[in-house]
């Protein structure tokens, strides 16, 4: 799989600002902003994209490049997670008073990460194995159908799991139920209207790389490294 990969000029590119733009995701996420009536995370800006890089991932490079991508995320954000912890626990020096603040921005809720890391990291395959099984069924036609339709599912997956693990039991379950329609509407939303830049930049790299892959050999299976056996192009 790896031999595959890095012939192409962008991928890793593409790869290191999913991961970053994940990782800042995590870090704002504790912001709540209000945006005309919504009170929303200050996430909701930015998360989003992910989807966006995992169209991207997926239509141009294959199901097996997204694959590998979810899973650096996947494990970034753990060690953002854990090394917050360990940086959190170590002593302050006695004339840094700054350490209330850090634990603030750093200091992750256990239960709002494990949500976090399951919900990411289901929502995230649940898009790029849509995006595919589509492509196919569509033999790379209209791809607005790919996109959004990805998108519906991917994050039905992400924000319903999200939403569920943090607050089951803490709010009433019509509550919960609003938080999910509406998170999830803001979301796939977003997505639609990015629409056309989604076109742009997949239409360029699709050119650049002289790449369009179609899976039709690929192991759907999240936990399947093995060395994809062909890309058809």
């Amino acid at each position: 799989m790896l031999a595959n990969i890095r012939r192409y000029k962008y991928l890793d590119v593409l790869t290191t600002a999913f991961v970053v733009i994940l990782l800042v995701s995590n870090l704002i996420a504790q912001k709540v902003c209000q945006i005309g009536p919504f009170a929303v995370s200050g996430a909701i800006l930015l998360f989003p994209i992910t989807y966006i890089f995992g169209d991207i991932f997926t239509e141009i490079y294959g199901f097996a490049a997204s694959r590998r991508a979810i899973w650096l995320g996947f494990f970034g954000t753990i060690l953002l997670y854990v090394m917050g912890a360990i940086i959190i626990a170590l002593p302050a020096a006695s004339g840094w008073h700054n350490q209330e603040a850090f634990a603030i921005v750093f200091g992750f809720i256990p239960r709002i990460l494990a949500a976090s890391l399951v919900a990411f990291w289901a929502g995230e395959f649940a898009n790029s194995y849509t995006m595919a099984r589509l492509k196919l069924l569509t033999n790379g036609r209209k791809l607005w159908t790919r996109t959004i339709g990805s998108t519906i599912v991917g994050q039905a997956v992400d924000t319903t799991l999200v939403i569920v693990l943090t607050f089951i039991g803490v709010v009433p379950l019509r509550t919960l139920g609003n938080m999910i329609v509406t998170a999830y509407m803001l979301k796939v939303a977003y997505e639609v209207l990015a629409t056309p830049i989604t076109y742009l930049v997949i239409n360029w790299l699709k050119k650049a790389e002289g790449a369009d892959a179609f899976d039709r050999h690929e192991n759907f299976n999240p936990f399947s490294f093995a060395e994809k056996n062909s890309l058809d192009t």
